[in-house]
């Protein structure tokens, strides 16, 4: 009789991402190949990032040392792990245009992903993990569907098209035997909306969090219209599989499928907490100017309005907020900011705390109603 063991074994190595949950194991296409490409077919970035963790934490990359991932994401901000989303993203617009903001676990800077916009990743053991050779990996793959492209890596492991536009960017994660390297290629990309999404959501942030470096960027399209995502996509996979010596063809997995992937639903949704996004932000204070008006005059703003904000694992952990005591009294700009005080930094908090003190408002008092929802957005803009 087969055991439910060797029942359960069979089933994971017939999926198509050939893949044993057990980290001491690996399927026959592992042992009969020396890499493997696989092609997501998801476009849901925290299902991707997920799928790279789970490569990660299960593949026993130490004896099967070349896997690499291709994928693409629908509209979405990635920053670093030890980044700040305010400092790196406009969370307004984010949350105006629907577009999800994601930290992965590698290091690194803030990017923009969407369909025009191929990701890799590099998977390997740390002994054989190298930027160099996959950045050069991807300029062959590059002209060799475009031989007049100017492209070069720098000493950051950017890509550069003429010397000058960014059109690839690379972070990476290095465990105790195991790593990846992961990159961005800019095919396509939406540059308008990237270039909107990752402005700072308030300035005034003091951080110690890692800050990405701006660039000039370009698309691969802009140079040479036969540069899509599916050619990019080949193309790099063709010459990952002459570089290494697989004969294997691309793998289509989906990293919603819990079968094949088993823990892989409980590490996506881990990447979607707020816990996650932005409980993990690095500990940093604000500093800012409140836009406060005059009820005589809505173009001028009050000088003496503004905010001090201490924020510790996304909590506000010290709040002061000034405003002119012939504006607002002493007393409620006190009040609003201690209610505020253990909260998260976010908008829904100060819309929370403002609806609490609408409450106590006596009666016909419409401007007090009024100053508070203006302080009330004033404060939350910041966030």
């Amino acid at each position: 009789m087969t055991s439910l063991g060797s029942m359960r074994s069979v089933l994971v190595l017939r999926t198509a991402v050939c893949f044993h949950h057990r980290r001491s194991l690996v399927s026959s296409v592992f042992k009969a190949s020396p890499g493997l490409v696989f092609q997501s077919v998801s476009t849901n970035v925290f299902e991707n990032l997920a799928l790279e963790d789970w490569i990660h934490d299960h593949v026993d990359l130490e004896r099967n040392p070349h896997v690499m991932l291709l994928c693409r994401n629908t509209p979405c901000v990635v920053v670093g792990r030890h980044q700040n989303p305010w400092q790196e993203a406009d969370l307004k617009a984010l949350r105006s245009s629907e577009i999800p903001l994601a930290r992965r676990r590698s290091g690194g800077g803030t990017v923009f992903h969407d369909l025009g916009n191929v990701n890799l990743t590099f998977f390997t053991s740390k002994k054989h993990y190298d930027r160099h050779r996959n950045l050069r990996l991807l300029i062959a793959a590059l002209k060799n569907v475009s031989p007049q492209l100017d492209i070069h890596s720098t000493d950051r492991f950017d890509v550069l098209l003429n010397g000058h536009y960014k059109i690839s960017g690379t972070a990476a994660k290095l465990g105790r035997t195991v790593a990846y390297h992961h990159c961005t290629v800019l095919c396509c990309a939406d540059r308008a909306l990237l270039s909107a999404a990752l402005r700072p959501t308030c300035e005034g942030i003091r951080s110690n969090a890692t800050a990405s470096v701006p660039s000039p960027v370009r698309n691969l399209q802009e140079e040479d219209p036969a540069l899509d995502y599916r050619t990019v996509m080949s193309a790099v996979a063709t010459q990952y599989n002459t570089e290494f010596g697989c004969s294997v063809p691309v793998q289509r997995v989906d990293p919603s499928d819990e079968r094949s992937f088993p823990g892989i639903t409980k590490l996506a949704n881990e990447l979607r907490s707020w816990e996650w996004t932005f409980g993990r932000t690095p500990k940093f204070a604000v500093h800012a100017p409140l836009s406060l008006h005059d009820d005589a005059s809505t173009n001028h703003s009050l000088a003496a309005a503004s905010a001090a904000v201490e924020v510790k694992n996304g909590l506000i952990e010290r709040c002061e907020i000034q405003a002119p005591p012939n504006w607002l009294p002493e007393e409620a700009c006190n009040e609003f900011s201690s209610l505020l005080i253990g909260r998260r930094f976010c908008p829904g908090a100060v819309a929370a705390v403002a609806a609490a003190m609408m409450r106590a408002v006596p009666p016909g008092d419409e401007r007090g109603v009024r100053r508070l929802n203006e302080l009330c957005h004033s404060v939350a803009a910041l966030m």
